[in-house]
């Protein structure tokens, strides 16, 4: 079983149908206990980084996904979710996250380009992970996302909007989408289905 991290923020029902149709066992979940007993976690969401915070801290779901990914349950942040899983971003009025990666999440310097950035996105994959396999060298997701992590330390692949920006996370068993895998297509299920092969 996959725990889906209910906080009432974002995309949970598409996240939950696209694992079913890659033949996942999702289920969405608020209640800490039944979360802790999946194989792995996917925290989705969509909005803004403090209220994400707010949310899970009230529910005790913070705990949550650091207890877990800390016993080596692997954990998939997507969109808003990845974000949450650095130490800290700089969205409004700035906000601890969950700190499982290090770095902070800055705004995407793009220049004169419209944020936030919206469509489809080549991302070029930096590294070999099971999390990609099958893809190639780069494949296309779909994204809709103001803010990117800082720094390269976790970095898995680049994405290409006015300046190169990070777009994939790995860290042991901490991943991390910036765009929309639910919503990528064949790309997107690839990887969502590799995810659940490692759970």
């Amino acid at each position: 079983m996959t725990g889906v991290v209910d906080y009432g923020m974002g995309n949970r029902r598409s996240v939950v149908k696209a694992l079913e149709r890659v033949g996942g066992e999702p289920r969405l979940s608020d209640d800490p206990a039944a979360l802790r007993r999946a194989a792995g976690l996917v925290v989705p969401g969509v909005g803004a980084f403090p209220e994400a915070m707010r949310r899970l801290r009230r529910a005790g779901l913070d705990e949550l996904v650091r207890e877990r990914a800390l016993a080596g349950v692997p954990v998939l942040g997507l969109c808003l979710g990845m974000q949450l899983l650095f130490e800290r971003s700089s969205e409004h009025e700035g906000a601890d996250g969950l700190g499982l990666l290090p770095g902070e999440v800055v705004r995407l310097a793009a220049g004169r380009l419209k944020l936030p950035h919206i469509g489809w996105n080549e991302v070029a994959f930096t590294r070999r992970s099971p999390l990609v396999a099958g893809l190639g060298d780069k494949a296309a997701f779909y994204h809709v996302h103001t803010y990117v992590p800082a720094g390269e330390e976790v970095a898995l692949g680049h994405g290409n909007y006015g300046v190169r920006f990070v777009s994939l996370v790995e860290r042991d068993n901490v991943f991390g989408a910036q765009c929309h895998p639910e919503k990528s297509s064949h790309e997107g299920l690839t990887l969502l289905k590799n995810f659940v092969g490692m759970t």
